[in-house]
């Protein structure tokens, strides 16, 4: 895991030295569920190197509300890098990935595909773009209602 955006920004470098094609991707990633798992090995495959910018607990609730995230990042961050498919996980806390995307310069930028190609974050950084098709109906937003649904009662 990769915390400091200078120890990011020498890694690319070495990365880059040794020509490996690096793969950008972001996202929460609270409760990690087979759409996540998915979505990263199929981000990989478009390079030798994926990179995993994943928002902060305090950026999760800027965005997300209070309640969110379920999961703290340590633990999230733990859980994406023992995926075989995730070869770095970097810690952000802004709300986007800008300045993440604009230090690493993917040669592959990678969004699910209910991004709307003008509104990804950091899209000019990126030599392509890549946008994945969900193969699941799952969500974390989902899981948690479900939950609420038969466990919870008002």
């Amino acid at each position: 895991m990769i915390r400091d955006i200078e120890e990011l920004k020498k890694l690319v470098e070495d990365l880059k030295s040794q020509r490996k094609r690096i793969v950008f991707t972001n996202g929460c990633f609270d409760i990690l569920h087979a759409g996540h798992v998915d979505y990263l090995e199929k981000a990989k495959s478009f390079g030798n190197v994926l990179i995993v910018g994943m928002n902060s607990d305090s950026s999760i609730r800027r965005i997300k509300g209070e309640r969110r995230p379920i999961v703290p990042e340590s633990y999230r961050a733990r859980v994406l890098i023992g995926l075989k498919a995730v070869d770095y996980v970097f810690i952000f806390e802004d709300d986007t990935p800008y300045e993440v995307i604009k230090t690493v310069r993917p040669h592959v930028l990678v969004k699910g595909a209910d991004w709307e190609l003008e509104k990804i974050v950091g899209r000019e950084f990126a030599e392509r773009v890549e946008r994945i098709p969900f193969e699941y109906d799952i969500s974390t937003t989902k899981i948690i209602e479900r939950i609420k649904e038969r466990y919870c009662r008002d």
